[in-house]
């Protein structure tokens, strides 16, 4: 069973099908959770919430008592807490419902240092071990996550470009097969190699380090020549 979860961020950076997504969960059994005013946003597009999780610090009364009439599963947290509301929805897909893979919506617009949370969550202990099976969505990117090793990154959909970034300190950097290759980087810092391109004649690249965790980035212009 895979898992989507929505978050608060602005709707203007939801990708175009996102409705569609959550309704295709519904109809599969997939597992759905609306974090804080996720859920009502669900709710309010007639998709089903499985788990409504947060402290719901975004919702007015009677909002709240909609989500509690509808959703079977609603997990309380206090405002003033250890970990986001992201991460307890992370630890509750993984933990709680065994799922395989747990995709987040509006977890990269709106404020910036809910996206940072959002982004280098994966880097905490007790979520690193999921880092690899979460991927995060908007309107013109897919962000996912890897540990140190060999992976063989698969284009997706819809997606011209790809960044690499590192997000922590990372060891012999290693990216083959594509656009613009690097060999044995090393560096203490974040660092983002963006604007990369999978090679016209294949759909995959390599990726490989000895230390770090690293988030590759597919993405696409929406209007690439704006005008004011």
């Amino acid at each position: 069973m895979k898992s989507f979860a929505l978050l608060g961020a602005p709707k203007q950076l939801w990708p175009d099908d996102l409705k569609e997504q959550f309704l295709k969960a519904n109809r599969t059994g997939d597992l759905v959770i609306g974090v804080d005013r996720g859920s009502l946003l669900l709710q309010k597009m007639g998709i089903k919430v499985d788990v409504a999780e947060g402290d719901f610090d975004s919702l007015k009364r009677n909002e709240l008592a909609e989500i509690e009439k509808n959703v079977a599963d609603i997990r309380y947290s206090n405002p003033e807490k250890d970990w986001t509301d992201a991460e307890l929805a992370i630890r509750c897909a993984f933990l709680d419902y065994r799922v395989s893979h747990l995709t987040i919506f509006g977890a990269t617009g709106g404020r910036l240092d809910h996206f940072l949370s959002n982004l280098f969550m994966v880097l905490k202990p007790e979520f690193n071990q999921f880092a690899e099976k979460i991927t995060l969505i908007d309107q013109q990117n897919s962000i996912k996550f890897y540990n140190a090793g060999k992976h063989l990154v698969k284009r997706q959909l819809g997606y011209q470009y790809f960044g690499v970034a590192t997000l922590n300190k990372v060891l012999n950097l290693n990216i083959n097969g594509a656009k613009y290759n690097l060999a044995n980087f090393r560096s203490a810092n974040p660092v983002s190699f963006s604007s990369n391109e999978f090679l016209p004649e294949k759909d995959t690249f390599e990726l490989s380090f000895s230390r770090g965790v690293v988030a590759v980035i597919q993405s696409k212009d929406i209007n690439r020549f704006q005008n004011i």
